[in-house]
């Protein structure tokens, strides 16, 4: 008995002994550690400035009238307060993470000492035993290495807090700062990108599934890896319903939902990919890096209803391109049924001892009812090809779709969804088989020769209701707009391509490609400035360039193929004639024309220094075109092109505003500047003679009525100018044009060049008018006054001088005052065109030879 006294003595000492020690080493490691801890508890004191200076929010792409059009950033997240959080989520969080979250003071004595058990088992730390106030210690105070001291820090820090703040401040922290996949930062996030709707919608299902996720984002990511997401929201389901937070019923129902989660991108109101991705460029230079995690809002000049516009006529003019040159084939052929089933994890297999559901009810969440649906109405299984479609992206509206099977009167499909589609044949009677840019078979094969089951084509809606779906195809064109106000230089509408998500090159900006006539008329204002008027005649002949290094020579011939003798210089330029363009180009000189046409914005290093120039050869953008046209239509003030006209952070103080050159009409020549709502903005000084821009606006006004532009008279404006431009073997289609306020550019063609099959006049200019047709509704006609120093002159056709009285067949011609020509009687017969004189020059006999264009230079 004495010996067993002793003994329990000796423990009792010892015992206390050791928690004396035990006690002085954690009084050490406080001591030690609590100094270096006061800068994180003081930020514990403010629980709005820690939110606002930890939670990193995206950047924010606005249309003018404040139209979300695109978020970037890592962290895609909106705040939530704790009242608003629902009661089922705070259950699902708790029972996944820390169901003793409203007893314990900040730690878990218990998980502590679990992670200290398998840290001597392992010799690695595996579990924290981390509660959630630790998280949200670790997450906005601490760094996330997995040391020691990293973690004793964390635990004071957890207690502190607990003194600090309340459990609902500590679990609002929480929420909206954890990570939780695919960008997703915070739970609203979260509900948002996997269910596409608000958090408290979700059913009880999706709630637990985004409650599972904080543990490990990647591996329960319910997109990335579905069967375990399931295992995992099913052992949070159990946990539930073991704690009594779910009735039998709700339980039931939850734990045998399928999977419904699908990507979800950031909701907008309205489609301007090209356009967000350059403001989201311009941000980026003016910020940095910060640019995707300062909240910043970046208002763009870009107009919603020409936005619309311009994406409809793009799209609409491409697939009606597509449809005219013919059907090239399916997109995938001969996808088969079934694929592969991938087995459950190991490790995933062993959470399902935790679970009462079983892999029974795992397998049964995981099968698709749409499949399900179709195998009972088809007799096959579908499941496969559900897959396939559900990752096969909409480009440009059309819809992927696989056939089900094919027969010559009869086409049925299956499309995502799992909608079944049948197509008749007027449903792709447009589908004549594709040979070249110039050919296509007349007629549509039969169903069954056009495509076989498996193959995955592509749909569009049908223009009418009783033809819901009609067969399409992905376009191999491509083509770009831009819009601008002549004025400002804003951009208003921009365009890039069919789909930015197919290509995210930006032919708007960044495709320079050859110009064809729609350069035209700048070389002949550099004409017009020196000496010539819309009357002087030039033959159109036949004209050669010869250079003893090229082993062949240039023979330049119009589109037609046909010469037509004497022509005034205005039918030249509205008929588009690319012999008078060249001997336009010659009377002007090479070195005064590069100088001339460089106020309008080109730059002169890109200019070629030969004849070529005059046909078009520089390489341009469609952005750079529109900037040329809009100097042009606004009278000749230059102007810079711009997108982004503001950018404010998350408060709404404003960052950053737009100031550039600006036309006005009425100020003094001798004003530099001018006031509007507070900020002052350059003026632009007119670089070119108003009568030259007066003139060309008349001569583009004939493209337009009797010209190459002629279909732009279905939009029955008076105000309208323009020009069309196609390049050598139809590689490149263009048209510019405008009224006084709005300028708009068309380009279409291959991003690898080759031949379209068709001018601009019929590929470019028919999309330009679908956009105006918008952009212009409701707007009064606004044309250019006219300047000082011009006069009107009754003139012959024939020969450019002056009519005689009674003439039949005379017109109206403007000049320069100086330049009108003298009476008929007093006018001399011929021409001298070295001098830019009016008068006729007598069709040549045989070619006129000319030096080489490096000769000229």
């Amino acid at each position: 008995m004495q010996v067993l006294k002793k003994l329990f003595k000796n423990l009792f000492w010892l015992l206390l002994a050791g928690s004396s020690l035990g006690a002085i080493w954690a009084l050490a490691v406080v001591l030690y550690f609590w100094p270096g801890l006061h800068e994180e508890v003081a930020q514990l004191q403010d629980i709005e400035a820690l939110l606002n200076e930890q939670l990193e929010m995206p950047m924010r792409i606005f249309t003018a009238e404040g139209l979300l059009i695109a978020e970037f950033g890592e962290h895609r997240r909106t705040r939530i307060a704790y009242e608003d959080i629902p009661r089922r989520y705070i259950d699902a969080l708790l029972a996944a993470e820390d169901a003793s979250f409203y007893q314990h003071p900040g730690v878990d004595v218990r998980g502590l000492a679990r992670a200290t058990v398998q840290l001597l088992d392992s010799g690695q730390i595996q579990s924290g035993g981390s509660t959630i106030t630790m998280q949200v210690a670790r997450n906005y105070l601490l760094t996330r290495d997995r040391t020691f001291a990293r973690k004793i820090r964390e635990i004071l820090l957890s207690l502190r807090m607990e003194q600090l703040l309340t459990k609902q401040q500590i679990l609002e922290l929480y929420v909206n700062k954890i990570y939780l996949g695919n960008r997703a930062y915070g739970i609203v996030a979260a509900a948002e990108v996997y269910y596409g709707k608000p958090l408290h919608e979700l059913n009880l299902a999706q709630t637990a599934m985004i409650a599972g996720l904080p543990k490990a984002p990647s591996a329960y990511n319910p997109l990335a890896n579905p069967r375990r997401a399931l295992i995992r929201r099913n052992w949070i389901l159990s946990r539930m319903y073991g704690l009594g937070m779910v009735d039998d019923m709700s339980y039931e129902t939850a734990i045998r939902a399928p999977i419904t989660a699908r990507f979800h991108p950031p909701e907008r109101d309205i489609h301007a990919p090209y356009v967000a991705e350059s403001a989201r460029l311009f941000a980026l230079q003016q910020f940095g890096d910060q640019a995707y995690t300062r909240g910043l809002n970046v208002y763009t000049s870009v107009r919603a209803d020409h936005q619309l516009a311009a994406n409809h006529a793009i799209n609409h003019g491409l697939l009606a391109y597509d449809q005219r040159r013919g059907w090239r084939g399916v997109e995938r052929e001969a996808i088969p049924l079934t694929e592969q089933q991938l087995e459950l994890e190991a490790d995933a297999l062993a959470e399902l001892q935790a679970t009462e559901s079983g892999l029974e009810q795992v397998q049964q969440a995981l099968q698709d009812p749409r499949a399900e649906r179709l195998k009972a109405e088809l007799g096959i299984d579908v499941s496969h090809w559900l897959r396939v479609l559900d990752a096969t992206p909409v480009f440009g509206g059309l819809q992927p779709a696989i056939v089900v099977e094919s027969e010559a009167e009869r086409i049925r499909l299956v499309r995502r969804g799992g909608q079944l589609v049948d197509l008749e044949p007027e449903d792709w009677s447009w589908a004549g088989r594709y040979h070249s840019p110039f050919w296509k078979d007349r007629n549509a094969p039969a169903g069954h020769r056009l495509v076989a089951r498996g193959d995955l084509v592509r749909l569009r809606t049908g223009d009418r209701a009783e033809q819901p779906w009609v067969l399409s195809q992905l376009p191999a064109l491509e083509a770009a707009l831009v819009a601008m106000e002549t004025e400002t230089g804003a951009i208003t509408a921009m365009v890039g391509g069919f789909d930015f998500n197919q290509s995210r090159f930006n032919r708007a900006e960044q495709a320079a490609r050859q110009a064809g006539s729609v350069f035209k008329p700048f070389v002949y204002m550099a004409a017009l400035e020196r000496g010539y008027t819309p009357a002087t005649i030039i033959n159109d002949a036949p004209v050669v360039f010869e250079d003893q290094q090229l082993e062949d020579v240039w023979r330049p011939q119009n589109s037609s193929g046909t010469f037509y003798g004497p022509t005034r210089l205005r039918e030249g330029l509205y008929k588009s004639r690319n012999l008078i363009s060249i001997r336009v180009l010659n009377y002007v000189g090479i070195p005064r024309a590069i100088e001339y046409v460089s106020r309008f914005g080109f730059e002169r290093e890109r200019l070629p220094r030969d004849l070529s120039l005059s046909l078009g050869s520089a390489n341009v953008t469609p952005l750079e075109m529109t900037r040329a046209y809009a100097i042009l239509a606004n009278g000749g003030y230059p102007i810079d092109p711009w997108l982004v006209a503001r950018i404010e952070d998350n408060d709404g103080d404003l960052l950053y505003q737009a100031v550039h050159r600006r036309v006005c009409r009425n100020c003094p020549e001798e004003q530099e500047s001018i006031t509007l709502s507070g900020m002052t903005y350059p003026l632009s000084q007119r670089v070119v003679d108003p009568r030259a821009v007066y003139t060309m606006h008349s001569i583009l006004r004939d493209v337009i009525d009797d010209g190459t532009g002629r279909r732009a008279q279905a939009l029955d404006r008076g105000d309208i100018r323009g020009k069309t431009g196609t390049t050598n073997e139809l590689h490149d289609a263009w048209f510019s044009g405008f009224n006084r306020d709005l300028v708009a550019t068309v380009w279409a063609g291959f991003d690898q060049p080759s031949s379209t099959g068709e001018y601009g006049a019929n590929l470019a200019l028919p999309m330009w008018i679908n956009f105006m047709r918008v952009a212009l509704r409701g707007q009064s006609e606004q044309v250019l006054e006219r300047p000082e120093g011009l006069v009107t002159v009754r003139i012959d056709p024939e020969t450019g001088l002056r009519a005689g009285p009674g003439q039949q067949n005379a017109m109206f011609e403007i000049f320069y005052r100086e330049r009108a020509p003298e009476a008929l009687a007093e006018r001399r017969t011929g021409s001298d065109e070295s001098t830019g004189e009016s008068g006729g020059e007598a069709r040549p006999s045989q070619p006129v030879l000319i030096p080489a264009p490096e000769a000229l230079f």
